[in-house]
């Protein structure tokens, strides 16, 4: 191919940049993937009848850059090669504290690669690498060899500085990351031995070698009250300082609604709408109101905080707003993702203050289907700051005390508890799944202490606001797709056809069949736990039917939500926590105005770049909230060494059996070496272990009696031992956690308060 040039798509672009223009990438791409096999910098000049000046300078370079982006592998021979010819695969490395790893693969296009511990020497958690297959591990899994590390992600490690014969270094608070950090002399950055710090990598790890770095922050003592999220904050690198320019910003907006403002809105006022959440909320972004037709049916009013109104698309408060994607919802404390001065003021739908909002009007014929629904740009007066607990009393004792507080509100309730009874009879003859779950709370004491955690009560109340909330998101994502406005939707996938087939074996031991072969349907699982309810293993079948499913999660492609049993699905009701929010109400107001798509600012490929990223960040803020759970347990549980508990093993896994302590609502592992007096193999497909010898099974809903033997707080572990088997086990309803799909995907955006948030 001695004329390139011609041949070339990108040489007119390449001749713009480039004063002496060289093969476009895409081109030596499609040239080195056709020829037989890998090309050197010379022979791949000669093949393009490039001069040897131009294959020895800018080829060479634009090769080695192409190597360093992950584009081509370089064998020993030096030739070049792209990664699928090469027998090379792109990736994320996944660490385990065991001190082996994965990499997930880039291309999506196989199972994950084991990364032996001689792998993971040198590298980190999150590192993107090369990989080159070279065989199997003991389990019939790929295995893979480091090729190349295109790119060193982790550069900060918060850990627990040490001093050992005057040698400093980093134990990382994240099991994941097995290597300690070593810290020279003069980097310590004032630290003191024990204290919480944050390492900054200078040196990352090597074949033979450690990583080192200096520290540049000293976050306190080891065990300070707040330690825990100030280390998760820091760990899954979580913003949570505000910028200059978003201060400034938020700083500007006026304390309360204009009267200019509400000029051109609908005059929701008259409406009695009403707020309904927990008793430690601080921000209300919700309101609902329902009035019966003469002639059956409701109308159904919900309104919510109208954030785009105040968060302009590529000012700084959206940008922040974008980076951290969702609040975070820690014990006692929230990293937001907007400024208090919006949060919990100006968006915030509070009593007796006039409020912009957005508003879906929706008609609800008597048999709960949705038979019509309008969107508006409002303004909203709300008439009360309403609590579950109140609200469901209320309802209750319509003649107690609840009841006469909110005398001229209560006639409004019952009718909401009519359109709840409604949509949700509507719900279950689609057969969306209602998987039952407990939430749990921690109760704080001095110093901020762990003194309990107790079960967090979902009540009738709970369930309106969430059949209301659900209602208005199906509408927003049949509107947005009506007008063809690029918008976030909210998928949940069809279940894994090798956990279906893991989930059916298991359920045949138990004498029950779940319909609709490889691809059940919503209305199979729903079916199966109506079956099963009542039974004594009702829930050890919940929770292994929860675990085949797949994570929820937001999209550009309106796939459905398999949990929910819809077609359309998205996320409307939350706009002052979740940035998806955001972005649909933006979708709506460009089609209730009229305006044209190319005013959005953004198009399908934004949205699926905005939606991968808000998907990864609501996984982020999910792991930061359970390492600082795990971490408060782990120091409660400190203080109980030596005790006995009675337990239900609430997983199995072939290193041993978690168990979680009855009333404490807190995990430990029966580690498979104190099974006593046999070999016991995991059977995975039943959720057990059992005795080669013996025969002797242990399984999940196992009751057992169990002592705390060992509380390890840098690797966030409760060890356990047996001490005897008790009768009447079952298995623990399964705590959700945000992104978990479930029955309800944790209250359709709702669950409000100190607490996460739930997430439909």
């Amino acid at each position: 191919m001695k004329n390139w040039k011609e041949h070339d798509p990108d040489y007119a672009g390449e001749q713009q940049k480039h004063e002496h223009p060289l093969p476009s990438r895409r081109f030596l791409l499609k040239t080195l993937g056709s020829h037989a096999g890998p090309l050197t910098a010379v022979e791949l000049g000669a093949h393009l009848g490039l001069t040897p000046e131009e294959a020895a300078g800018g080829l060479d370079k634009r090769l080695q850059a192409m190597i360093r982006d992950g584009q081509l592998v370089q064998n020993r021979r030096g030739a070049y090669g792209p990664l699928p010819r090469m027998n090379v695969v792109k990736g994320r490395v996944q660490g385990h504290r065991d001190g082996y790893g994965f990499l997930i693969r880039e291309d999506a296009g196989g199972p994950d690669i084991f990364l032996g511990p001689r792998q993971m020497r040198q590298l980190l958690p999150g590192d993107v690498v090369l990989v080159r297959i070279s065989g199997q591990d003991a389990r019939g899994r790929p295995e893979g060899t480091v090729v190349e590390v295109v790119e060193r992600v982790t550069q900060s490690i918060v850990g627990r500085y040490v001093l050992q014969q005057g040698l400093g270094y980093v134990i990382p608070d994240n099991p994941r990351i097995t290597h300690d950090i070593l810290v020279p002399p003069g980097a310590h950055g004032g630290a003191r031995a024990g204290q919480m710090v944050v390492v900054e990598l200078t040196t990352p790890p090597g074949a033979r070698t450690l990583p080192a770095g200096r520290i540049k922050e000293v976050l306190g003592d080891h065990l300070a009250p707040g330690m825990e999220i100030e280390a998760a904050i820091r760990a899954h690198g979580l913003p949570h300082e505000w910028p200059e320019a978003v201060e400034r910003e938020a700083a500007a907006l006026p304390a309360t609604v204009s009267v200019p403002e509400t000029g051109n809105r609908h005059d929701f006022r008259p409406l009695p709408l009403v707020t309904i959440d927990g008793e430690d909320a601080r921000d209300f972004d919700d309101a609902v109101h329902a009035q019966r037709h003469k002639g059956g049916g409701w109308k159904l009013w919900v309104a919510i905080a109208d954030v785009a109104a105040y968060v302009k698309q590529g000012s700084a408060l959206d940008k922040e707003a974008l980076q951290r994607g969702n609040s975070v919802y820690f014990p006692e404390r929230v990293i937001p993702m907007l400024p208090e001065a919006l949060s919990n003021g100006l968006c915030s739908l509070n009593p007796e203050v006039d409020r912009l909002c957005m508003v879906c009007e929706l008609h609800i014929a008597a048999d709960g289907e949705i038979a019509g629904s309008r969107f508006y740009d409002g303004v909203m007066h709300s008439q009360a700051r309403l609590t579950y607990t109140q609200v469901f009393n209320a309802l209750e004792e319509p003649h107690g005390a609840e009841g006469k507080r909110f005398t001229a509100l209560l006639p409004h309730l019952q009718t909401l508890d009519e359109v709840f009874k409604a949509l949700f009879e509507a719900r279950q003859r689609r057969g969306a799944i209602d998987l039952d779950s407990t939430e749990t709370k921690v109760v704080f004491g001095a110093d901020r202490k762990i003194e309990r955690i107790v079960p967090v009560t979902r009540n009738r109340a709970h369930r309106i606001i969430e059949e209301c909330m659900i209602a208005a998101n199906i509408e927003a994502a049949k509107f947005v797709l009506k007008h063809e406005r690029p918008a976030p939707h909210r998928v949940h996938a069809q279940p894994d056809v090798m956990k279906v087939a893991l989930l059916r074996e298991f359920l045949a031991e138990r004498g029950f069949v779940l319909g609709g072969g490889d691809k059940p349907r919503p209305k199979d699982y729903a079916r199966l736990l109506e079956r099963a309810r009542g039974r004594v293993d009702y829930r050890l079948i919940q929770t292994v039917a929860l675990r085949s499913l797949m994570q929820a999660r937001y999209s550009a492609e309106p796939t459905g939500h398999f949990g929910l049993a819809l077609e359309h699905y998205a996320h409307f009701t939350s706009p002052i926590r979740r940035y998806p929010d955001l972005l649909l109400h933006r979708a709506i107001k460009n089609a209730l105005h009229k305006r044209k798509i190319a005013d959005l600012g953004y198009g399908a490929a934004d949205i699926e770049a905005h939606s991968a990223h808000c998907s990864t960040t609501e996984r982020r803020a999910d792991e930061a909230t359970r390492d600082v759970l795990t971490w408060l347990k782990c120091e409660y549980m400190n203080n109980r060494v030596g005790e006995s508990f009675v337990g239900v093993v609430s997983a199995v896994v072939p290193f041993g059996l978690f168990v979680e302590l009855e009333g404490l609502y807190i995990e430990g592992l029966v580690h498979i070496s104190s099974l006593k007096n046999d070999y016991y193999v995991h059977e995975a497909s039943q959720h057990r272990l059992r005795g080669e010898r013996s025969g002797k099974v242990y399984g999940l809903g196992q009751k057992m009696r169990v002592k705390v033997v060992r509380v390890n707080l840098d690797e966030r572990k409760i060890d356990l031992e047996p001490v005897e088997e008790l009768a009447g086990g079952r298995a623990p309803a399964r705590r959700q956690e945000r992104g978990r799909p479930a029955g309800r995907e944790r209250g359709a955006g709702r669950g409000k308060g100190r607490q996460r948030k739930g997430q439909r």
